[in-house]
């Protein structure tokens, strides 16, 4: 196709073609949002509300709960809208990239789990309210940057083959398979850029609970250790629920692609962990079931 640079609209994937599985996207949709509006809504007020929860633990999952409430509204309702109306377009400035904050958080909340079982001593020293503002917004600002730059990059390259994505939102991969080929060695530089911090920050994860397992496995009582552990599982599950399923929806082979094999990878890393978080980090958490109990009941 020509050039098409001057268009200033994207074609999101149509689910289906049938009205009765479009309405049906629809709801489900919906279902996921209201949840993760309402789980994400009440781990908020909870932290806010109780001052026993006032600790650098549930600030951190405060922040997370604010970054999975940005995930979810910038992905989930233009599906819905276009499910609804039969529609698939989407404008140029519809198309914001938000996730990076989430896994620079996961990061920080590492950290915590880090020093609250290896340096218990230190705790209050190395994570004051002071060092956790710093971080919560060192990692808000380099989320930030980092959508902005893609952004600002990835819209600026010309599009030589067509507008339509193929994709359920904007992602780069999909962005950059529509722009000239001379054009986007830019945006491969900052690609490149972004996963070398992604896997520094997977290393320090990584090093972070090789170091928790081993203090975790020198507690003497087996209730020390599932006690210890215990608070390190959420976190644990929600790093290997986002890191696998991005990794593998970006480095599989291109053999394996299909669009709904890619729809379904997308869904699991953009909108299921969103979803998810709030039920992992409270179904084990005594602490924060009891103040949301509190709150609801007065």
């Amino acid at each position: 196709m020509s050039n098409s640079s001057s268009l200033t609209h994207f074609l999101l994937l149509a689910v289906t073609d049938r009205r009765e599985l479009q309405l049906l996207h629809f709801w489900l949709f919906l279902a996921i949002s209201l949840a993760a509006l309402l789980a994400n809504g009440l781990i908020l007020s909870a932290v806010a509300w109780d001052h026993h929860l006032h600790t650098p633990r549930y600030f951190f999952l405060l922040n997370l709960s604010l970054t999975d409430l940005g995930c979810i509204c910038t992905t989930v309702p233009k599906a819905m809208h276009n499910s609804l109306w039969d529609t698939t377009t989407i404008s140029y400035m519809g198309c914001v990239f938000f996730l990076g904050a989430e896994y620079f958080l996961l990061t920080i909340m590492c950290y915590d789990r880090y020093v609250a079982i290896c340096k218990p001593l230190h705790y209050g020293t190395l994570l004051g309210s002071r060092a956790c503002a710093h971080m919560a917004a060192a990692a808000w600002a380099t989320g930030f940057l980092n959508a902005l730059l893609h952004t600002a990059n990835t819209f600026s390259l010309p599009l030589c083959q067509g507008n339509a994505l193929g994709q359920f939102f904007c992602e780069i991969p999909t962005i950059l398979k529509l722009s000239c080929s001379q054009s986007y060695v830019r945006e491969l530089g900052l690609i490149g850029v972004s996963d070398c911090l992604g896997f520094g920050c997977f290393v320090f994860i990584a090093f972070s609970y090789v170091q928790i397992f081993r203090a975790v496995l020198r507690i003497p009582s087996q209730q020390g250790r599932h006690k210890a552990f215990s608070t390190c599982l959420p976190h644990l599950t929600v790093v290997s629920l986002f890191v696998s399923t991005a990794t593998f929806a970006y480095l599989k082979p291109p053999t394996m692609s299909s669009p709904s094999l890619d729809l379904a990878l997308s869904v699991l890393y953009s909108v299921v962990p969103p979803a998810l978080n709030p039920l992992i980090y409270s179904l084990r958490n005594q602490e924060l079931k009891d103040a949301i109990r509190k709150m609801m009941t007065g």
